[in-house]
């Protein structure tokens, strides 16, 4: 009789705590890692070249916001406004009715004289440290390949995502939290962790889901302390349990599903040990909290800068399950709620990134996975619903921070806002820019997969020289 428990008898006794944390989602490498012996894969790596940022922030607006309502100003639909748009452009795959001009304000911000919408006035005090690029195009006009296309570099295929690619090359700066995290409160958005997934890439560079909606850091962080033992006695049982990976890797050979749950519950346990401060905002003082806003979103950012400076490489936060921006009626109404949501805790990390010495290596990201259409959408029946439909032929993002020129408009859509006609920009051509900002060349960072090298990138991508400083 075999006097050692099974490896899953000993996990379920032995109450290990946060290691349930990062298992469900690391455990599902197919990808190679290295052995127990090597240091860890999350040590700190030098770029290519001298980085210009050395973390990312990329606040997510699922659903697709109307850049024309925000970022892209368009005086023509307020002259053809309930008209017909003249040309072409309406005969495509999105059947839409007359101009529908933007009922916010654009005004000239900062020094530069950038143009930005009233729903964004907060943000607009940082207009000489925004570069908005307003060709953006993707490929189809809908959600799930487009949220793949902007994430991930591939609409179809399983590829990993931009923050496991930043996190493979660049590694995290404090192994006690995970180097890659992602919060969406209320739930997964859709297509769930695929948005933030390693794919082939080891698992350990995979991001990790935190729900921002609670306030508790128990409930944020679901295992963060065990209820059946104390540190040295987990240490002890994570100790053996190691072990026996160990002798049963050996028996297996190097399969990446057990390296990754190696990796795994070790991160988690020594999670243990600076999660709950990182993710404590009532350790805070109370005027930064209020500068935040005492809201999901407020939240969630604040805790995403303490995160960044604690070392974590990548934050992505979204700004809630399903697509709270798709916006499809009642525009006016529903982007002005969303907008309010993230105008002021977005204002607020950036002045709190300059007081802190961050803001000139942080780089921040903006945007959705497409744009909305500069005329309204119809019903089926034919009626307006003041609402705009999905549009991927333009649309803009948005970076800032360290190396970008700010107060730059880069490129433009045709007079009504639809298509990108000037200095056209793929989601290739950003992710390769995103990556120069980190220090590296994206021709060169790669990963050896079923016979060839793998990038972010793909086959294309061009840096965007005119948004750097």
């Amino acid at each position: 009789m075999n006097p050692f428990h099974s490896r899953r008898d000993f996990l379920r006794r032995s109450g290990m705590g946060l290691g349930a944390l990062l298992l469900a989602t690391l455990s599902q490498s197919a990808a190679a890692a290295a052995p127990p012996s090597a240091p860890s894969p999350l040590a700190p790596r030098a770029p290519h070249f001298a980085p210009r940022a050395k973390r990312v922030i990329h606040f997510f607006l699922n659903g697709g916001p109307s850049h024309v309502d925000t970022f892209d100003p368009k005086p023509a639909l307020t002259r053809y406004a309930g008209k017909p748009i003249p040309g072409d452009y309406l005969r495509t795959e999105r059947k839409t009715g007359a101009a529908f001009p933007s009922p916010f304000a654009f005004r000239p911000r900062g020094q530069s004289g950038l143009e930005i919408s009233d729903l964004f006035a907060r943000t607009a005090a940082h207009a000489d440290d925004i570069a908005v690029i307003r060709s953006m195009h993707a490929q189809v006009p809908n959600h799930e390949p487009s949220l793949m296309l902007m994430n991930c570099g591939d609409s179809v295929q399983v590829r990993p995502s931009f923050g496991a690619w930043t996190l493979y090359g660049l590694g995290s700066e404090n192994q006690n939290l995970p180097g890659f995290v992602a919060m969406c409160p209320g739930g997964m958005p859709i297509k769930d962790s695929e948005n933030w997934q390693s794919a082939f890439l080891p698992g350990v560079f995979q991001g990790t889901f935190v729900d921002p909606q609670h306030r508790e850091v128990a409930q944020l962080i679901e295992h963060i302390r065990s209820p059946h033992a104390d540190v040295p006695t987990q240490r002890r049982q994570l100790d053996l349990l190691q072990e026996l990976n160990a002798a049963h890797q050996q028996q297996r050979g190097n399969d990446p599903r057990l390296e990754a749950r190696i990796q795994s519950f070790e991160l988690a346990f020594r999670m243990q040990l600076e999660a709950s401060d990182a993710f404590d905002i009532q350790r805070e003082p109370a005027h930064v909290r209020a500068a935040y806003g005492d809201t999901v979103h407020g939240r969630q950012t604040l805790i995403a800068r303490r995160l960044l400076e604690r070392g974590v490489r990548f934050v992505q936060l979204w700004h809630g399950a399903g697509q709270p921006w798709d916006h499809h009626e009642n525009i006016e109404g529903n982007i002005r709620t969303h907008s309010n949501d993230i105008d002021g805790p977005i204002a607020a990390l950036m002045t709190d990134l300059k007081q802190r010495g961050l803001f000139e290596d942080t780089l921040i990201l903006w945007g959705g996975e497409f744009g909305r259409t500069p005329s309204v959408e119809l019903s089926d029946g034919g009626k307006s619903k003041l609402g705009r439909d999905h549009n991927h032929y333009g649309f803009s993002v948005w970076i800032a921070g360290g190396g970008v020129r700010g107060g730059t408009a880069y490129g433009a859509t045709d007079e009504f806002g639809f298509r990108a006609v000037q200095n056209r920009t793929s989601v290739h051509d950003l992710h390769a820019t995103l990556l120069h900002l980190l220090g590296f060349d994206h021709e060169r960072l790669t990963y050896r997969q079923a016979g060839r090298d793998f990038r972010l990138t793909d086959v294309s991508g061009e840096v965007i020289r005119d948004v750097l400083a």
